[in-house]
């Protein structure tokens, strides 16, 4: 008798738990990604890393290509409406801010995530049209794939119904790299021009370093 007065008595124990156990998780989850944007165990920030990409020219790429100087990197797809055609115009406009010196010292990236439709020659065009310097890069799937990971980048295929494009869901971030590929700082979707300028400035003249 006491052995079922037992076993009775544990589905209330269960339900007092399941509330606090969701709790645990969303806080899990929350932590997870503002440790994206946290210093690793040397004092780096979990961001970037190796990739191997084509440039428009169909041409093999990595990131050693890019080494020397600093890179404002932006994913997203050709096909998006709005999100990303805002934030390529933006970066462009804080170029435009910067002195031509300061320009020469930094390369805009466009990785896309949509490697189906971007060939090598549309995201290319697609990028200059942003910005004479901007440079886009595709890549296969799996090569693409690796690039977000390392960038911890989110995206996702979204399919329409009946004949209309499929669009893709995707985070989206400015990253700014130094010139030996390590993370320096990120800019959130809407930064003004000027916010971007003047952060790049301080960057680029040295009044601001990489952790």
């Amino acid at each position: 008798m006491a052995k079922n007065k037992s076993q009775k008595g544990a589905p209330p124990s269960l339900k007092v738990l399941a509330p606090v156990l969701a709790i645990l998780v969303v806080v899990v989850v929350a932590i997870g990604a503002r440790l994206a944007f946290m210093p690793g165990g040397e004092g780096e920030a979990a961001i970037g890393g190796p990739f191997e990409l084509v440039n428009g020219q169909g041409e093999a790429v990595t990131d050693k290509d890019f080494a020397g100087k600093d890179m404002l990197i932006y994913f997203g797809y050709t096909y998006c409406p709005d999100v990303c055609p805002t934030n390529l115009s933006l970066i462009g406009a804080a170029l435009d801010k910067l002195t031509p010196e300061q320009r020469e010292h930094i390369t805009p990236i466009f990785i896309t995530i949509d490697p189906e439709r971007d060939t090598p020659d549309v995201v290319g065009n697609y990028a200059t049209a942003f910005y004479p310097t901007m440079v886009g890069l595709t890549g296969t799937p799996e090569q693409v794939a690796a690039a977000a990971r390392a960038y911890k980048v989110y995206y996702k295929k979204v399919e329409e119904k009946g004949d209309a494009p499929y669009l893709m869901d995707h985070s989206s971030i400015t990253y700014l790299m130094g010139p030996d590929g390590k993370f320096l700082t990120h800019f959130s979707h809407g930064t003004t021009p000027e916010k971007m300028a003047e952060i790049l400035g301080k960057y680029l003249s040295g009044s601001i370093s990489g952790s």
